[in-house]
């Protein structure tokens, strides 16, 4: 059967470029091609370019925080969406240990792209041990990080 065959691999072609699929990746050749999504929690059109996917993937982020559990290989720009998040909830003396350990999930694919030096190994000295413990390390970590990476200084209190 393979005119059916091609003409199902053709309308599915048409479908894609008319943006009337979900997709749950950046397009073949994409810098982030292991970076995957739940089609459930992103609704992403398969018209858009691969800047406006993270783009509206980072601002689903930047909505509900725990979306970010539902993206295995963040890119960085994801990465960095969630720690703006944390960022903003230490500066109001919340711990957030949920998005911490959301990170620390994503960081179990060595296919993740590590945005703040040291936090892949940060969080492999603390592999093994609970789970809230190794949130509350990371946000440890992360509160020790330089400035320049966009980690606000944790204050004690």
């Amino acid at each position: 059967m393979p005119l059916i065959d091609t003409l199902a691999s053709l309308l599915s072609r048409a479908s894609r470029a008319m943006g009337l699929e979900t997709v749950d990746s950046f397009p073949p050749g994409h810098a982030y091609g292991r970076t995957r999504w739940s089609k459930a929690y992103f609704d992403i059109a398969s018209d858009l370019g691969a800047d406006q996917m993270e783009s509206a993937i980072c601002a689903s982020i930047s909505n509900t925080p725990l979306v970010f559990a539902h993206i295995r290989n963040p890119t960085p720009r994801m990465q960095r969406a969630l720690l703006a998040i944390i960022e903003a909830r230490l500066r109001r003396a919340d711990a957030p240990a949920d998005l911490a350990y959301l990170l620390v999930q994503a960081y179990r694919s060595p296919h993740t792209p590590e945005i703040v030096p040291g936090l892949r190994a940060a969080i492999a000295a603390n592999a093994g041990i609970d789970p809230a413990i190794q949130a509350h390390a990371v946000l440890a970590f992360l509160g020790d990080a330089p400035a320049g990476f966009g980690v606000v200084e944790m204050q004690a209190g």
